[in-house]
C-alpha cells in the first residue's frame, strides 16, 4: 500500500482562484499588512509568498521591512497605526522577531478582528470556547486537509505531536470542536510511538526533521506533516515521508503540503477581518 499524496499546493489554487472571483466584485479591497523586522532569510521567503498571494489574489497590501535592531515601541507604533487605518483589515507581523522585542507583547496588540493569523490571547481563547472569530491559519489548514481526503473526523482519535501556541494547540482545539478524540504529545511524552500508532490521524508539529517514522504510524491513517526544517540545501519535514507514505491512507508532502495552504486560509482570513470590520 501507497499512501495517497494530499496535494496542499493544488487545493491551494483552487481556493485562491476562488477568493480572486470574490474580491473581484467588491468594491472595497480587504487590506493586509505585513511586517517583517530584520533580514531571517526564512521569514523573508515567507513573506515574499505572502504579498505575492496577496497581489494575485487582488487584496491591498502594505509591506514594511523594518531594521532588525528597531526598539520595541516603534514597532508598537506602527501595530498601533496600523490598528486604526480604515483601508488595512488584517495585520500578520512575521515571526520570529528580534531578542529585543518581545513578540507577545506585539502580537497582543493588534486588534483581535485584524490578528488574521489568529494568535491574539482573545482569538486563541475563543477558540478554545467554541467562539471562533479569526482561527489561526495553520490550523485550519491543517482540518481542510485531513477534510479533503473524505474521512469523517468525528469519533476518530487524533494526535497532535507538539504544543505551541501558534500550530499545536489551536489544532488539537479544532480536531476536539470536530468530535475527535485528541491526544496531544510533546518532547517531554514517553514512547511516542505507543501513542501515535493508534492515531487515525496524526499532526506532527515539533520542529524535529524525521521524527516520525514508518513504525510509529497506523495503516491507512491521514499524516498531516506541519514541519519545515533544512537539511543539506532541501526543505523536509518532520515525518520520514518516503517510509512513512508506505504505510499512511494519506500524506501530506513537504514542501508543498500544509504552507500552500495557510497562505491560502491566510488570505480567507484578511477577507473575513473585513466583513467583521462592517458588522
Amino acid at each position: 500500500m501507497t499512501a495517497e499524496i494530499i496535494d496542499g499546493k493544488k487545493i491551494a489554487e483552487k481556493i485562491i482562484n476562488d477568493l480572486k472571483s470574490k474580491v473581484k466584485n467588491l468594491k472595497e479591497k480587504p487590506g493586509l499588512a505585513l511586517v517583517l523586522v530584520g533580514n531571517n532569510p526564512a521569514s523573508e521567503i515567507y513573506v515574499n509568498f505572502k504579498e505575492k498571494d496577496s497581489k494575485e489574489v487582488g487584496l491591498y497590501c502594505e509591506r514594511f521591512n523594518l531594521d532588525k535592531d528597531i526598539n520595541e515601541m516603534d514597532l508598537l507604533k506602527l501595530v498601533n497605526d496600523l490598528n486604526q487605518k480604515t483601508n488595512i483589515h488584517g495585520i500578520l507581523v512575521q515571526l520570529p522577531l528580534p531578542k529585543q522585542i518581545d513578540a507577545n507583547l506585539i502580537i497582543d496588540s493588534i486588534l483581535p478582528h485584524k490578528d488574521v493569523d489568529g494568535f491574539t490571547p482573545l482569538n486563541l481563547g475563543n477558540l478554545v470556547s467554541e467562539n471562533t472569530i479569526l482561527a489561526p491559519a495553520t490550523a485550519r489548514a491543517v482540518l481542510y486537509l485531513i477534510e479533503s481526503t473524505g474521512m469523517e473526523i468525528k469519533g476518530k482519535n487524533a494526535v497532535v505531536v507538539g504544543r505551541s501556541n501558534t500550530v499545536g494547540k489551536p489544532t488539537a482545539m479544532m480536531l476536539l470542536e470536530k468530535n475527535a478524540t485528541v491526544t496531544i504529545c510533546h518532547s517531554k511524552t514517553k514512547n511516542l510511538a505507543e501513542h501515535t500508532k493508534k492515531a487515525d490521524i496524526l499532526v506532527v508539529a515539533c520542529g524535529k526533521p524525521r521524527l516520525v517514522t514508518k513504525d510509529m504510524v497506523k495503516q491507512g491513517s491521514v499524516v498531516i506533516d506541519v514541519g519545515i526544517n533544512r537539511e543539506g540545501g532541501k526543505l523536509i519535514g518532520d515525518v520520514d515521508f518516503e517510509s512513512v507514505k508506505e504505510v499512511a491512507g494519506y500524506i501530506t508532502p513537504v514542501p508543498g503540503g500544509v504552507g500552500p495552504m495557510t497562505r491560502a486560509m491566510l488570505l480567507q482570513n484578511t477577507l473575513k477581518a473585513m466583513e467583521l470590520a462592517k458588522r
